[in-house]
């Protein structure tokens, strides 16, 4: 692990790319914006086959693609997002590697620190991701984590206690919906929610998931979507269960390619899929559905809360959701029923032109 960091990064008592570098005896931290002169990112750089860049933009490479041909080292670039393009745009050699991005398996818990988009997490979580997925043992590299959340939560605790006026900005811009909200709203009529249930098997099996109960929905029209397919693999003892579907449903489903095709022609041009977390994506692209782009509802949902989301069900509870009817089948009908109530209340707040008021003791 390579990490260059913005020097402005550096004074910020709240960062997170230290604290991931200590954590990791394998690894550097360099400060600099230009490293055109950095003898150790030459020497990463002569050899493109063997160095990735974490950092989104066109072309990068999915954490499936990248580890079907893993890096033997990763330059992560560490700063705030205009900080951090700064130092990508300043060395062309960075330009020239290939790339790693990700879609996050659960919203940034960087709860004391804005980010700018649903997708963006903290520099240690975002490590913690790519690590877990390209070694192949996220266990192990979540527990990297516990530093940093005890961070946030003591920042936080001692937010709540502090007796002092608040810091205030002289120059205060119009208040505005949080950025995933408002994401979420902007693209309401492209949106389409998605949930998925897989023939899943133990891991010691050595049998990949399946995808078997597919729902959608596109909010702005009411059009909905499911499909229940046929298993190509045994069916696992616990998918049943999970699934909520009797065996016999599940074994009767429809043969595989022709429900993926009508899923495709549920879809149109520009449709962005609206997941709450990314496992329904990996699902559809390991059956050959054409890759869209994606958005994660949970994301959006945990700045709203303004902390954990917890499952799509708790979610819709705790937003005050009002529940539409119940149209499909199994747990993925309830599950695709809360997200529907999620999405339209997060979209309702992303409209919004006023705070929301605050509750009294709260």
């Amino acid at each position: 692990m390579v990490f260059l960091q913005h020097p402005r990064e550096r004074r910020v008592a709240i960062g997170t790319a230290r604290m991931a570098h200590l954590a990791l005896t394998n690894s550097e931290l360099h400060q600099g914006v230009d490293f055109s002169d950095n003898p150790r990112l030459a020497a990463l750089a002569a050899k493109p086959e063997r160095v990735a860049v974490l950092f989104p933009g066109e072309g990068a490479m999915t954490l499936e693609e990248a580890r079907a041909h893993p890096p033997e080292s990763l330059i992560v670039v560490d700063g705030t997002w205009p900080l951090a393009k700064k130092v990508v745009s300043v060395n062309p050699v960075l330009a020239g590697l290939p790339r790693i991005g990700f879609t996050p398996r659960r919203p940034s818990n960087y709860r004391i620190r804005s980010e700018p988009a649903e997708h963006c997490v903290s520099t240690i979580e975002a490590v913690v991701e790519v690590l877990g997925a390209l070694e192949g043992d996220q266990p192990r590299f979540d527990s990297m984590l516990r530093a940093f959340e005890f961070m946030v939560d003591t920042q936080i605790e001692n937010q709540s206690s502090r007796q002092e006026p608040p810091r205030r900005r002289i120059f205060k811009a119009p208040w505005r919906p949080p950025l995933e909200m408002r994401s979420l709203a902007e693209r309401f009529p492209q949106l389409v929610l998605l949930y998925a249930e897989a023939n899943a098997h133990p891991l010691d099996a050595g049998i990949p998931p399946e995808l078997v109960h597919l729902v959608a929905s596109r909010p702005s029209t009411g059009e909905r979507f499911e499909a229940v397919l046929a298993p190509r693999e045994p069916l696992a003892r616990s998918t049943p269960l999970h699934t909520e579907l009797p065996e016999s449903v599940l074994l009767a489903g429809e043969e595989r390619h022709a429900a993926l095709g009508r899923f495709e022609a549920f879809l149109r041009p520009g449709d962005v899929l609206a997941v709450w977390t990314a496992y329904a994506l990996e699902l559809l692209w390991r059956d050959g559905v054409t890759r869209r782009p994606a958005v994660n509802v949970r994301l959006a949902t945990a700045r709203a809360l303004a902390g954990k989301a917890g499952g799509v069900e708790q979610a819709m509870a705790l937003l005050g959701a009002e529940v539409p009817a119940l149209w499909a089948q199994g747990r993925a009908g309830r599950r695709i029923q809360a997200l529907e109530a999620v999405a339209q209340e997060l979209v309702l707040r992303g409209r919004a032109t006023q705070p929301p008021l605050k509750k009294k003791g709260a």
